[in-house]
């Protein structure tokens, strides 16, 4: 067990972030909104900070469901039986699952053997759904990144950096099409895609090697991946900007280690997010690990008030649920433990909590982590007006009738 009073100094760390500067040249500050005059005869008084004795009576039973519904896990298994862990906790109101066609480090089958298997094992998960709304995740970006390939008897798929070469609206369209109908096929209801990272370093490990990004150009990333969200958006798929704030000049992979782009980082990398956000075509964005001090000095991007309610929130004008990357991974592992990480991801102002359950495996996930979340509702170091927020905007990414 963590010390207990370790998550209230790391979470104010992270509150207390937010006042870092992150001026943007090229991007359009919200106007501030006028203080209401003070009344002479009602002087102002603080606003006291909630504490076990102001905070108001919760209703546990239901917030644990709205927690629950903010979480995104990973689990083992291409079938799964009526009183599996995974079919317990969706019944309990999970959120969502995400699934993966080989395990991390063994490269063992995990949940995706073939069309027909998926299509079969996504059905029983989503009937297990209360209201059928469960959201049923993939990185299918193309490529090297292909949940869905060859192995498991889907077709081959063309990378990013493939589509962007051509940098043709027919070939994307026809490109994004190929990947969607199985997606939509199978059952799957959010992907992990596009990566609008720009291919800044080309032999990054994590971008550039792996051919997942279109380009470099920012025009060019933001032609290809607009095409390829609208052809999500008419298969009902829903879609994630990815690596907030920018990954494509990581020198490493946060999957696997601490990666700090302070000195490689421009913002040139931030004008596929604005553009697409401000086109209305970022149904979620999703945050990554990465450090980068030039827009929080201390923490990581996914960790950051700076850079999530300030930068993305805030400069960007971001209305849409926020992601994280793999809550597991080594870059926040390695750093801060589970519970801290979530509550400084919360605070920071994520909405959507993804455990892969890959890099460590654990079928108490759900339960550790609505057990954490409550007591920081409890203790006053987070409201559950804030978890209705959240939830409000994830129910934005929840298959429809």
């Amino acid at each position: 067990m963590r010390e207990p009073h370790l998550t209230r100094r790391l979470l104010l760390a992270g509150i207390g972030s937010a006042a870092v500067a992150t001026g943007l040249s090229g991007c359009d500050q919200p106007p501030d909104k006028p203080s209401p005059p003070a009344q002479a005869d009602q002087p102002r008084r603080a606003t006291p900070r909630p504490t076990l004795r102001t905070t108001p009576k919760i209703n546990e039973a239901l917030l644990r469901r709205k927690i629950a519904s903010l979480l995104v896990v990973g689990f083992r298994g291409d079938t799964v039986g009526k009183n599996d862990w995974i079919m317990e906790a969706i019944r309990s109101g999970l959120g969502g699952v995400i699934l993966f066609d080989r395990e991390l480090h063994t490269n063992a089958p995990r949940n995706i053997t073939s069309p027909k298997q998926v299509t079969s094992l996504i059905k029983t998960l989503q009937n297990a759904s209360p209201g059928r709304r469960l959201i049923v995740s993939v990185d299918q970006e193309g490529g090297q990144i292909a949940r869905l390939n060859p192995s498991d008897g889907f077709p081959a798929t063309k990378s990013e950096a493939d589509i962007g070469a051509a940098n043709s609206t027919t070939t994307t369209r026809n490109w994004a099409n190929g990947m969607v109908q199985h997606l939509a096929a199978s059952g799957f209801t959010l992907n992990y895609a596009p990566v609008v990272d720009l291919n800044v370093n080309p032999d990054s490990p994590a971008i550039g090697a792996l051919d997942r990004s279109f380009s470099a150009d920012p025009g060019v990333v933001v032609s290809n991946a607009s095409e390829e969200i609208r052809v999500h958006r008419g298969a009902r798929v829903k879609t994630s900007l990815k690596h907030f704030p920018g990954l494509g000049s990581a020198t490493g992979n946060t999957d696997f280690d601490v990666v700090d782009v302070s000195a490689t980082w421009s913002r040139t990398e931030l004008q596929p997010y604005q553009q697409l956000i401000s086109s209305g075509l970022a149904d979620s964005v999703l945050v990554t690990h990465v450090l980068n001090d030039q827009l929080d000095a201390s923490l990581p991007a996914s960790l950051s008030p700076a850079v999530v309610t300030n930068l993305l929130r805030g400069q960007l004008r971001f209305k849409g649920p926020v992601v994280s990357d793999d809550m597991q991974a080594v870059a926040i592992s390695s750093k801060f433990g589970r519970d801290q990480s979530v509550a400084m991801a919360l605070a920071a102002g994520l909405d959507l909590l993804v455990f892969g359950n890959q890099e460590v495996f654990d079928p108490n996930i759900v339960d550790e982590t609505l057990d954490n979340v409550v007591n920081l509702v409890r203790q006053g170091h987070l409201t559950e007006a804030h978890i209705d927020q959240s939830v409000t905007r994830v129910n934005t990414l929840r298959p429809k009738d």
